[in-house]
Parts: C-alpha cells; sequence; structure tokens
C-alpha cells in the first residue's frame, strides 16, 4: 500500500476530497421539501386570498414594465398574475433551501412556471439564458480555462509564494495577494478554491497540519484563504454570478449602468482592509501561533514546493498569450467607463482571441463551464424577468409597510442599517448567494422606491454584502469544499467568521457616512462617480 505523502499535490485535488455526508435534519428537509414547496403553490396560487394583492390599484405600481402589462392585460389578470408570482417565488425559495432538488432543476421548473401561468411569455422566459450576464459567465469560464490549462494561474500562485513567503507571516500576506489577483478575472469562487487548495494544503502540511493532526497554522490558512476567495470576489463586480445579477437588477431599477471601475473604486480599499482585519484576527485573537508552528516541520518542506514550480519549466509561448489577454482584459474591465465597452464585450473578445484556431490558446473541450449553475442563473433570471413583470416587491414592501402603520417618511440611515444587517446576516441560513441577490435586492429596490431614496444608494450597499459567505459550511461552494480537509471544526468557523462577518458590516456603516458618500453612493455625496 502506497504511503501517503503530505506534499503530494495531487493528494489535495478537489475529487480526492471525501465528500459530506448529509446530516438527519438535512435529510428530512429533502423529503419535506417538495412537499411544502408544492403545498405552498397550490394555496398562494389557487386556495389563500392575499388581500394586498386583491386590492392593487394602478397608483401602487413601480415597474415600467409592470404598468404596461396592467394595462394590457387588465386589472384582474394583473392580479392573477401576482398570486402566481408569489406562488412561484415562495416554492422556488423552499425548494432552494431544502436542496430537496438540484438547484438546476428547480430553476428549470420556475422558467416552464412563469410560462405556464402566463407571468411571462415564452420569449422573455427563455431568453434569460442570453442574458448579458450570462454571457459573462460563460467567457468568464473560458478565460478561467485557459488560465489552468496553461498552467498560468498555478505558476502565479507557487512564484508568489516561493518568492515572498519566506516565513509564517508573509506566507499569510501572500494568498491576499494572491486572492486579489486572481479575483479579478475569475467569476467563480469554487474555481479559485479548487486552484489554490493543493497549494495551501501542502504549505499547512509542511507547517505541521497533516492528515488527521490539526494545529492554528493548518486553521488559519485554511479559513483565511476561505475568507479571502470570498472577500476577493467582493472586490469586483465580476468576482460572482451574483455580484453580476445584482447589478444587473439595480441597473435594471435605475436605468443606468453599474461599471466594473465604478464597483472596484467602492470596494477594492474595503475588501483589501478586511483581508488584514482577518489576519490579525486570525494571528492574534482566535489562532495564534506558537512558536514551533512559524517554523516548518517537514525538512525541505519549501523545496517541494519549488520542484513542483520548476516541473511547470519555462514560461512557454502559451502562458505569455494568456498573460497578456489577462493583463489586456483587466485594462479594458478597469476602463470601462472610459471607453464604454461593457465587461461583457471585453470577455467575448478575450474569449475568441482564447479559442482561435491555430493562434489561440485553449479548445473548446478544454473549457469547463459549469452548465448547471448556467440553467440554475438562468433560473434565477427569470424570476427577476417575472418580478419586474408584476412588480410584486414594491407592491409587497407597500402593503406590508402600510400595514404596520408605517408612513412614506423614514430616516435613510435607519433603512441602511437594517437592509444592510439583513443581507449580511441572511448568509447565515441561505446556500445560495444568487437566490440572496434575488430576494434582497428587489425588495431594498421597492423601500427605496416608497420613501423616495434613489434606490442604488440603499441597493448597491446591499449588492456589497453579498460575498460575505465563509461562516458555515454550507453558506457556499468554497465553504463546503475547504471544510471537507478536516482542518478545522464547526466552532472554529463560526467564530473567526461572525467576528469577520459583524466587523464588515460595521465596516459598511461607516463607509456608507463617508467613502460612499464621497462616491456618491449615499445621499450628500460630493464626487458623483455613480
Amino acid at each position: 500500500m502506497t504511503q501517503f505523502d503530505p506534499l503530494d499535490m495531487h493528494n489535495y485535488r478537489v475529487e480526492k476530497l471525501p465528500k459530506r455526508e448529509k446530516s438527519a435534519f438535512e435529510k428530512w428537509l429533502a423529503i419535506v421539501g417538495p412537499i411544502l414547496a408544492l403545498a405552498a403553490f397550490i394555496l398562494i396560487a389557487f386556495a389563500v386570498k392575499i388581500p394586498y394583492l386583491e386590492s392593487i390599484t394602478f397608483a401602487e405600481i413601480v415597474s415600467q414594465t409592470a404598468k404596461k402589462s396592467f394595462e394590457k392585460i387588465g386589472l384582474e389578470l394583473f392580479i392573477q398574475n401576482n398570486r402566481y408570482m408569489l406562488a412561484i417565488f415562495i416554492a422556488s425559495i423552499i425548494l432552494w433551501m431544502t436542496q430537496a432538488i438540484p438547484n438546476y432543476l428547480t430553476s428549470l421548473m420556475v422558467i416552464i412556471s412563469l410560462v405556464l401561468t402566463g407571468v411571462l411569455t415564452e420569449k422573455n422566459a427563455y431568453a434569460q439564458l442570453g442574458h448579458p450576464v450570462m454571457w459573462l459567465n460563460i467567457m468568464s469560464f473560458v478565460l478561467a480555462s485557459m488560465l489552468v490549462a496553461t498552467g498560468l494561474a498555478k505558476r502565479a500562485a507557487l512564484w508568489l509564494i516561493i518568492k515572498f513567503g519566506k516565513n509564517a507571516s508573509t506566507i499569510f500576506i501572500t494568498f491576499i495577494v494572491i486572492n486579489l489577483v486572481l479575483s479579478a478575472f475569475i467569476s467563480a469562487t469554487t474555481a479559485k478554491a479548487a486552484i489554490l487548495l493543493p497549494i495551501f494544503m501542502v504549505i499547512a502540511a509542511i507547517y505541521g497540519s497533516t492528515e488527521g493532526k490539526k494545529n492554528n497554522f493548518g486553521r488559519s490558512i485554511v479559513l483565511q484563504n476561505l475568507l479571502n476567495i470570498n472577500l476577493g470576489a467582493g472586490a469586483f463586480v465580476t468576482g460572482s454570478g451574483a455580484n453580476l445579477l445584482a447589478a444587473a437588477l439595480i441597473t435594471g431599477a435605475i436605468g443606468g449602468n453599474i461599471f466594473f471601475s465604478d464597483w472596484m473604486v467602492a470596494m477594492l480599499p474595503i475588501m483589501l482592509s478586511l483581508m488584514f482585519i482577518g489576519y490579525l484576527v486570525a494571528m492574534k485573537i482566535f489562532f495564534p501561533l506558537k512558536p514551533e508552528e512559524r517554523l516548518p516541520q517537514i525538512e525541505g518542506g519549501m523545496e517541494r514546493l519549488k520542484e513542483e514550480y520548476n516541473k511547470l519549466g519555462k514560461m512557454n509561448f502559451n502562458e505569455v498569450k494568456s498573460a497578456i489577454i489577462f493583463i489586456v482584459i483587466l485594462g479594458m474591465w478597469a476602463t470601462d467607463s472610459v471607453h464604454g465597452i461593457s465587461a461583457t464585450a471585453v470577455a467575448f473578445i478575450g474569449a475568441i482571441i482564447a479559442l482561435l484556431p491555430r493562434v489561440g490558446i485553449v479548445k473548446w473541450n478544454d473549457v469547463d463551464v459549469p452548465w448547471h449553475l448556467m440553467i440554475f442563473s438562468a433560473g434565477a433570471y427569470a424570476l427577476g424577468a417575472g418580478l419586474d413583470e408584476t412588480d410584486l416587491p414594491s407592491i409587497t414592501v407597500n402593503a406590508l409597510f402600510n400595514q404596520l402603520g408605517i408612513g412614506n417618511e423614514s430616516h435613510f440611515w435607519v433603512l441602511y442599517l437594517f437592509l444592510t444587517a439583513a443581507m449580511t446576516y441572511s448568509a447565515l441560513l441561505f446556500q445560495s448567494k444568487t437566490m440572496r441577490a434575488m430576494i434582497f435586492i428587489p425588495i431594498t429596490i421597492g423601500i427605496a422606491n416608497r420613501f423616495g431614496f434613489e434606490p442604488l444608494s440603499l441597493a448597491l450597499p446591499v449588492a456589497f454584502m453579498i460575498e460575505h459567505v465563509y461562516v458555515l459550511p454550507f453558506n457556499s461552494k468554497p465553504a463546503a469544499l475547504l471544510y471537507e480537509t478536516d482542518k478545522y471544526s464547526l466552532t472554529d468557523t463560526f467564530k473567526f467568521g461572525i467576528t469577520i462577518m459583524t466587523i464588515a458590516w460595521l465596516l459598511m456603516i461607516i463607509a456608507g457616512e463617508t467613502w460612499f458618500r464621497y462616491l456618491g453612493i449615499t445621499p450628500h455625496g460630493v464626487f458623483g462617480l455613480f
């Protein structure tokens, strides 16, 4: 029997990690999920009268699309479509939360339900697969595959670690840089986790965290990478599909654009600050390193990383081309507000060059596009189109505030605190960032409209909190993936994650009063980037 080699990167490939068994509670949820979803759909769509939906008036409708729909189909059918929309929305949320069936299958059911109930036309419902954000995701996966297939991503990560990871402290700081670089270009947090996992697992082994043995170095390096994978994604609008979806929902409400450069200017300083705060909190409070944990425990361990780097050989022509495409695309994304070419169009150009026969870098068969995630996203976008067609979020928000006796006046900062907190801590309950964006962004826009605030001023700060999904293993795919490394306990990830999450929310409050005002996002801004 071959002895396990803790310094062999191939031992830490994603497919070799043990798969977590569902808990008894999760299995129970999977059983009752379809029953609850079906019951909710039937009751809301056909049985139970929803008082506030039965009394909709034209004056309550905010969405221009919904106003046109109201005028076209009349009051009775418009009310019925809102009932169907609410029923589909609640049923889909139940299925997504309980994971009773695969997420992509729920999305397929959502799309066809919106068609069969008449909420959306077939053309509108099916067209969501061609949403610009969908194409940006697909092209981003082509470009990410280019980095992986050529070995450029691995080469860059290893080079940075070998060059700057001279001791325990600089290793952690180097991973912050690596995560930021990858986040600017790769819109899938799971892909980043898969790229970095073998590298930081070998480093954990070098510093004494081997199979079946936990220490603070191993806890810290895995949890800090989990944190930084997500924080890095939050620094760029292209950092994840959920960011892109949120941006699309907001631009639909404001009739303008949220550029790559806008999001980066607002959030890169904040996310970079949080990465360093996470480093300090881990190293000084929760996982301080003993003197012996600051020294390599396996003789010649770092030499193995150098050997792995040397196996890559000299940088070949394809890697050079990948680097050039990488730099040019990132430059064009960062200056999109200047030249006006959308991030999707830029990604298209880069992907076409990467796929060109003879002069390109990768073949289509080498491209890893997770179509199940694409279908899942298409279902979420279809839900968004249905919400816009019926204006259900604004109508529901107005009815709720009326029922609570709240008028049309409220202090902006009260709403700001409440909504950013709701988005931040909702990550403790939901598995999908896309689903959270789909729920909270329309609600926030509805609240902003009710109280007469610019939708951007509330919805964009709420969108900025999407990526805080690192507290519990089920909060995101990278969290679930890294939990399987067995380097930390549930208690470890909760106490570290909930602390950083709370600090992030407090930092967002400070930014709302200062940096976001300066940029013109929140009221009384003077710079007016947005």
